[in-house]
């Protein structure tokens, strides 16, 4: 697909993302924001994966580690065909299989369950370094948030996937410079996210998050380093496309009120046309 149809595609998951945490009442709503971009590009650009069997064993691995905003990649397996896309009005609802975090168990197309930070990455090394023993070609991507970095246990799994040269691998680590309650520098401030991952032995290439042709070009398996895992810091805007929730912390975890979703709602539209 070209930037521009990936474009179209992302923003049409926006609106519906947008729409299905005024109806729910909850969400995610600023993640979920800044990762479409990204989760747009890997399902209908890059990633080897078939709806109709999401469990080929050839698969490649798609690891939400940020599994708060399980609702973005609800509704890109949606439109990617792994479930029908009038499921995501049932978010939230009562016996739902769209919860808040993802569960593989219930939901064609989730990889592993994720929700508690720092878990995603561990498990993503476990699964690229299977491919490994067992010589297949496919492939491994998980996405963390950048706040989800200051976890200890991501550290250890970066060590090992250069220690093993898991170039299979891929981390998209979602810098989007805020996580709950906070800005990232008045926490523990990682960034820059590079240097380090460098010295740890990885491949890493800066981009712009919302930009399809960047993105593309990073997550192809071209742009792989032999013998070396590749971290992509793509640098994003929490809140990305509606002008009051863009880079705006309150926005990690709220509903917006009726006229913030006409707002938010008419920014979108307006910017599909």
């Amino acid at each position: 697909m070209t930037p521009d149809e990936l474009r179209s595609i992302a923003n049409r998951i926006r609106r519906r993302d947008l729409q299905a945490v005024f109806e729910a009442g909850a969400g995610h709503i600023g993640g979920e924001m800044s990762v479409i971009d990204l989760l747009t590009c890997l399902y209908f650009h890059e990633l080897s994966v078939d709806p109709a069997a999401p469990l080929d064993p050839e698969r490649d691995r798609l690891v939400l580690s940020k599994g708060h905003t399980a609702l973005a990649l609800y509704i890109v397996l949606s439109e990617r065909g792994f479930i029908p896309k009038d499921e995501i009005s049932t978010f939230l609802g009562h016996r739902s299989r769209l919860n808040g975090h993802p569960n593989r168990v219930y939901v064609p197309g989730v990889e592993t369950n994720t929700g508690p930070l720092g878990h995603g990455l561990p498990v993503g090394v476990g699964m690229a370094t299977a491919a490994k023993l067992d010589t297949r070609p496919w492939r491994t991507f998980v996405i963390t948030g950048d706040g989800e970095m200051q976890e200890g246990s991501n550290w250890e799994a970066i060590m090992a996937a250069a220690q093993f040269g898991l170039d299979n691998l891929t981390l998209i680590i979602d810098h989007n410079r805020l996580q709950q309650g906070a800005r990232l520098a008045e926490t523990n401030d990682l960034a820059p996210f590079a240097p380090k991952l460098e010295a740890f032995g990885w491949h890493v290439e800066e981009i712009d998050g919302h930009d399809h042709a960047q993105i593309c070009r990073a997550i192809s398996k071209d742009a792989a380093v032999p013998g070396k895992p590749k971290c992509i810091v793509a640098h994003t805007n929490k809140g990305h496309g509606i002008s009051f929730m863009s880079d705006n912390v309150a926005w990690h975890h709220k509903v917006p009120n009726e006229d913030q979703y006409k707002k938010a709602m008419s920014e979108l539209t307006e910017a599909a046309e």
